[in-house]
């Protein structure tokens, strides 16, 4: 019998799960899956490590059983199909940590409460984060919970890097850059010396670029500066957020389109980036594969802000000794891939397309004097990891 260590990311609409056995020193991925639809349509799926479905289940049309019930559900699921595992602890992803929390943490209520208050800073991510939480102190109280947070790896940039120019009243409540996407930063930060050793103790450039995309300067394994800021809507386009704006767009909205904060807030969170620029689609896959003309325009637009991005973040670190791509565009669209090596030649990359092509893990060549690599961020292995950790210690 194996302890096992349940990692939940809990979205508006879903719940991701994975569940990882501790066996030999090692966390090994037993299961993974979601409950998608909660308020529409919910869907069910398990899956094991092969990526083979194990259990499904579908509610009716406009049912909606929401994150407790889906909770709920994936309990007695792993109840009835644990194989004499014994669950041990349960770690959660939450987006913002604020200032105070920069390291993973052992929730309590105290810990919920304040966590609650950093919902303003993250409206639209927080308050899903906290459902799970509660459900399970409410529900099994004695079962430990740990806290991961997005935000606490960013904690290691300078005070430059994470100020914004505004009165020290507005920055003493918390208006700073906290930049986002930590857990897959820190996962890339401690995978990349064992393919270039060099390279991560030195000026990295990680490209997190999915449906939500960033990217993040690491100079020996620690962040220094990010795209995202005040929230994850900063920086690149993505999937539908617009990615960085000057702020009088704000005030044209509201002043000339005499839209109001939730319609600002839609519109530039839902409505915007690949989907907004396209008219047809968030996904990259198929922007990629359209002959539409907004389509390439969408698609263009976003390899000219990575290029954009990655002159910044060279800049921050005072050169660039490796390039990473990660995440779903970054793991799998080798066009965009190919682009943004080819537009960074003057930093010293020289792409070796074969290599591209084949996914790496190294996609230039030889004698390129800066590499460039693929490699596949695992956010809920770094959650599961600080989870084991922190209740060993307790």
């Amino acid at each position: 019998m194996a302890d096992a260590i349940l990692v939940l990311n809990a979205g508006s609409s879903s719940l991701k799960f994975s569940v990882f056995l501790a066996r030999d020193g090692a966390l090994e991925l037993s299961l993974r899956g979601q409950a998608e639809g909660l308020y529409t349509a919910p869907r069910f799926v398990a899956r094991d490590a092969s990526g083979a479905d194990v259990a499904e289940r579908l509610w009716k049309d406009g049912e909606s059983i929401g994150h407790e019930g889906a909770i709920a559900h994936l309990v007695e699921f792993l109840r009835g199909s644990s194989g004499g595992h014994r669950l041990v602890a349960v770690g959660h992803r939450v987006v913002h940590g604020g200032v105070d929390f920069s390291e993973p943490t052992r929730v309590t209520p105290e810990v919920v409460q304040e966590l609650e208050r950093l919902v303003p800073l993250a409206p639209l991510h927080q308050p899903h984060n906290l459902g799970p939480i509660r459900y399970v102190l409410k529900q099994m109280p004695d079962l430990p919970q740990v806290a991961c947070f997005d935000t606490a790896f960013h904690r290691t940039q300078p005070e430059l890097a994470q100020a914004f120019a505004l009165p020290a009243s507005i920055t003493d409540r918390g208006v700073r850059r906290y930049g986002f996407h930590g857990l897959s930063y820190e996962y890339i930060a401690g995978a990349l010396p064992a393919l270039d050793p060099a390279a991560a103790a030195g000026r990295v450039v990680v490209a997190h670029l999915g449906n939500g995309a960033s990217m993040c300067a690491i100079r020996g394994g620690k962040s220094v500066a990010s795209t995202m800021g005040f929230t994850a809507v900063d920086g690149l386009p993505m999937g539908t957020r617009s990615g960085a704006l000057d702020p009088g767009v704000m005030l044209y909205l509201s002043d000339e389109l005499e839209m109001d904060a939730r319609a600002i807030e839609k519109l530039i969170y839902q409505q915007s980036g690949l989907l907004g620029v396209s008219g047809i689609s968030s996904d990259m896959r198929v922007l990629l594969a359209s002959d539409a003309p907004r389509a390439r325009l969408a698609v263009d637009l976003f390899v000219y802000r990575v290029g954009r991005e990655l002159g910044s973040l060279a800049a921050a670190l005072g050169g660039l000794d490796a390039l990473v791509f990660t995440a779903g565009i970054g793991e799998h669209a080798v066009p965009i891939r190919e682009r943004a090596c080819r537009d960074a030649a003057w930093l010293g990359l020289e792409l070796d397309p074969e290599a591209n092509a084949a996914g790496g893990p190294r996609i230039t060549s030889a004698g390129s004097r800066v590499p460039a690599y693929v490699l596949p961020t695992n956010e809920e292995l770094m959650i599961a990891r600080h989870t084991r950790a922190l209740i060993a210690r307790s």
